[in-house]
Parts: structure tokens; sequence; C-alpha cells
């Protein structure tokens, strides 16, 4: 053999050689790649942020205890600045490059709705911690679709808005306003909200539209007290929505105030102030310390960010929640690929223990929302705090809420 031919053997050989390590299946030893995918700047930035910083700790404490399958969770981290368009990047970003398993995060339903069909034509699982679109997990449905990969472990906008409606009619109010923001997440709201009202054989005497970032609803709240209304439902974000209280406050108009989850936003504790107090709102997770699992979640929180108070608790606490559910479902399949996944979250067999709530079958093959009306209360604004409005939730804040279909307004989802 010449020195050129035994050259060239050697090249083949050493490009057979890793061609052979590039199909290998992951050691044991490699971490497991979740996505994280949330505003982590801008104006969302306090949902993002806790989302974010929920994950990190449940995935600490998974790591801390051998990790799953013998392999340590790590964490992709990227900013979807609340755009579409960023979102859709992000996505295959995580996907191509990164090769994650599965991703956690969306805060905004447009986001979610721009950027799972990536992970849904991967076959790759996309958990949704706090987007609350109810088209979100209707996406890719049967019969257009063999199977659904997305998923979602919050509390989607048909359940909060039936909640709303539901709430303001046991309190005797018939003259119902609407005011919900022009974005995707505000006007799907405000459809539920309508179908809802119609259902119950009732129409709304007002229904008024605000842009994100505006700071005077002066002109759509004097349309709903014209009509009369004696409560106001409204759909939107922390921001906005304080900036309706103050507009209350600024008419000396007081009526009730109803809104979606987003009230419990520390923007919307900063912006409104005492304007703010008796503000009630669906809510998955108050910040109380009444189970030992949440205590040791909120004080690991607390410590971790050197903070008093979770920027938006709804949002950390289901983040933190949905890494346990996926490390229960990666952990049965005894597998990272992603049909595995799903059949497993559809088919848990462990309860998982959470801080909202602890799940027992969260899932089926034709429900991917985790969470049901039974594991909703209502919170109130108070004094800068959110508390539990009714006295049966705070006293029943310790019991376990298991999963319930039966409790669920699904309306045809």
């Amino acid at each position: 053999m010449t020195q050129i031919t035994r050259r060239l053997a050697g090249v083949l050989l050493g490009a057979s050689v890793l061609a052979g390590f590039a199909s290998l299946p992951a050691r044991a030893e490699d971490p497991i790649k979740i996505g994280v995918s949330g505003p982590f700047t801008g104006g969302s930035s306090a949902m993002g942020v806790s989302m974010r910083d929920g994950a990190r700790i449940a995935a600490a404490e998974i790591n801390a205890k051998g990790g799953v399958l013998g392999r340590q969770i790590e964490l992709i981290e990227r900013d979807d600045e609340a755009k579409n368009e960023v979102g859709a990047q992000v996505a295959q970003e995580l996907i191509n490059k990164e090769e994650v398993v599965a991703t956690l995060g969306f805060i905004n339903t447009g986001v979610a709705l721009a950027a799972q069909r990536f992970y849904q034509e991967a076959e790759i699982p996309v958990f949704n911690n706090v987007a609350t679109g109810t088209i979100i997990t209707n996406q890719f449905v049967q019969p257009d679709y063999d199977n659904n990969y997305v998923f979602r472990n919050s509390a989607y906008d048909v359940l909060q808005a039936s909640m709303m409606v539901d709430e303001a009619i046991a309190r005797g109010y018939q003259k119902i306003a609407v005011l919900a923001d022009s974005s995707n997440y505000g006007q799907l709201g405000r459809e539920d909200i309508e179908k809802y009202l119609a259902a119950k054989s009732l129409a709304p005497v007002a229904v008024e539209k605000f842009n994100v970032k505006d700071v005077d609803m002066t002109a759509q709240l004097l349309k709903a007290q014209q009509a009369g209304a004696d409560v106001i439902l409204a759909y939107g974000i922390g921001p906005e929505l304080g900036q309706i209280a103050n507009g209350m406050a600024k008419l000396g108009w007081k009526v009730p105030m109803i809104t979606s989850w987003p009230s419990s936003m520390q923007s919307f504790i900063d912006i409104a102030g005492a304007n703010g107090n008796g503000v009630i709102m669906p809510q998955t997770f108050i910040e109380d310390a009444t189970l030992p699992k949440r205590k040791a979640f909120l004080d690991s929180y607390y410590k971790a960010y050197s903070v008093q108070k979770i920027p938006t608790p709804v949002a950390g606490a289901q983040s933190y929640d949905s890494v346990y559910l996926l490390a229960a479902a990666i952990e049965q399949a005894g597998s990272t690929e992603g049909p595995a996944i799903r059949e497993a979250l559809e088919n848990l067999d462990a309860k998982v223990e959470g801080v909202v709530t602890t799940y027992e079958k969260p899932f089926s093959a034709t429900d991917h929302n985790a969470i049901t009306r039974n594991m909703v209360v209502f919170g109130r604004v108070q004094d800068g705090k959110i508390v539990y409005d009714k006295d049966e939730d705070a006293k029943n804040a310790g019991v376990v809420r298991l999963k319930d279909p039966s409790s669920n307004p699904d309306m045809g989802q």
C-alpha cells in the first residue's frame, strides 16, 4: 500500500467513524433539552419572566433529585418579544438548531398560533403555560390531523368567560358592559363572553374595544355608563386593565369590575393603585403557603430572585407545574421522542403534585387542557395584593382539586 493509499484509507476511516458518531443515539449523560419561549423584555415581560423563573425552579429541583431517565434537564431560553414573527423564528431555532424534545411557553395567544405549527409539523410537544385563547389547543385537531402536539396548563378563555358571566349574574347584575383590547387575546375573549351571554339569553348593553398601550379609556367608559351598565367585564392585560380602573375613578363612576386573569399582574396593581381595590378575576393560583409544596415553591422563588412577590403568580405556578408534567411524561415514556412523550402525556399513570393542583389524568387524546373549572377560584385585589375573594375558597385552599371533566364548561371545544 502506497503512502497516498494509506492516507486515503485513513481519511475514509475517519469519515466513517465520524458518521457513526453522528448517528449514535443521545448518551445517558447528555442533557434533555427543553425550550422556554416567552417575552422576557417589553410590556408582557412580567408574565414571561415569571413563567421562565417558575420553570427554572422546577428544573433545578428535578435535576437535584437525579433528573429524568438519569439525565439532567437543560432549559433553552429564548425571548419572543411578544411578537408573532419572532415567536415563529424562535420555534424554528429551538427545533432545528437546539433540537429540543419539547418547549414550554407562550404568553400571547397570537404568538402561540404563529409558532406552535412548527412543533406540530416536527411532532414535538409544545406546552402553553399562560396563553389562554380557546383556539390554541384546537388548532391541530382531528379529522385534519392524526395527533395533536399542543398542550396547555392555563385557564383557557371559554372557561374564564363563563366564570366571569356567571359571577356577574350570581351577584345580581344584568346590564353587562364588555370592554376588551384589540389583540387576538382580547377579541377572542370578548367573543367567548358574548357567546356565553347568548347561551344565557342575555346581551351586553355595550361592547367597547381599546388598544394595547392606551392610557385613556374615557370614551369607552362613557358609552358603557350611558348604556346603564351595572357591571364591567374586561378582557385585557395588566396595564390597560389598570387604566380602566383609573378611568372609572376619574369619572366618579363606581360599578363592579370583573376581569380576565391578568388583573393579578403587578402592572395592574402598580397602575391602578387604590382604584384597583375590589376588582376580581379568575385565578388558578394565589400566593399562599397552605400546602407544603406551595410553600416550598414560594420560598424557593422568593429566595432565588430576591423578591417578596411573584410579578405574575399564575404564570410562575403554571410553568412550574408544566415542567413536572413533562418530566413525568418523559419518565413514563422512557424516551425523549416526540410521539412517545405526547402519548404519555395523554395517558399519564402517576399523579403529579403541583402547586396549582395535584394532576390526575390531566390530558386525554381529545382534551389537551389540564385546567378545568373546579380548579379555578376568584381572586380579589386588596391593598396591593391578590387575596381569595370568597371565604370558602380560602378555607379550601389546601384541598387537592383533581381534574373533573364534568365541571368543564366546554361549549363545544
